[in-house]
């Protein structure tokens, strides 16, 4: 039983493996959370699995001390992908992301409305209580297109090659497709969470 407890003890220790459950970024990029340990999101509306991460996602942000802060970037794996990087950027422009996130993910996962077409995307907003002009002139607006493009080069830069993808503190990627479950990739999330912060606290300030 000793030799058991010795077993347990080692393989509890090695949850989480590097080059397995996640990859450690070379060079690490930098973060734009000051002291707060940073969860980078990168997703696509048009993604599924983007769509049915959430519920578990949201619920583990929760749970998270005040020091864990989300970021979110729309990824750019194919052209066909950047309308709804756009929309990502036109809602953030508006200051609309926090009330229409989940609205967009659900546009387009349940009731199958296109709005990677900009008219649908339009007429769409219009229902749901935005102005539609206002909406249609900061989605085609100089600085949504040059956010656009920022979001390919980081989709890049970050190596990012499917979606959902999160990095922790610009130095861990993992994504559920690693983890295998969204319950044990919550799981992994918190031990990068500690070892950022562990990263972190080992810097002379």
């Amino acid at each position: 039983s000793g030799l058991l407890a010795l077993l347990f003890c080692s393989a509890a220790a090695a949850a989480v493996q590097p080059g397995k459950d996640y990859r450690s970024l070379q060079p690490p990029q930098p973060v734009e959370t000051g002291k707060n340990v940073e969860v980078l999101e990168f997703f696509w509306y048009g993604c599924p699995h983007c769509y049915s991460l959430q519920p578990s996602f949201k619920a583990w942000l929760k749970k998270q001390p005040k020091d864990v802060e989300l970021r979110r970037i729309p990824a750019v794996l194919a052209d066909n992908w950047l309308p709804l990087t756009r929309t990502y950027y036109a809602l953030d422009a508006l200051d609309l992301v926090g009330k229409f996130h989940d609205a967009v993910f659900a546009a387009v996962h349940e009731k199958n409305i296109r709005l990677e077409d900009p008219k649908l995307l339009f007429d769409w907003v219009a229902k749901q209580g935005v102005d539609r002009q206002k909406f249609a002139d900061v989605y085609q607006s100089f600085a949504v297109q040059n956010q656009t493009q920022r979001a390919v080069q980081l989709t890049r830069s970050y190596g990012v090659t499917g979606t959902p993808t999160i990095v922790v503190d610009g130095k861990y990627l993992t994504a559920p497709s690693m983890a295998g479950s969204y319950e044990r990739f919550s799981e992994i999330l918190d031990e990068l969470v500690a070892l950022a912060r562990k990263s972190r606290s080992g810097k002379k300030n």
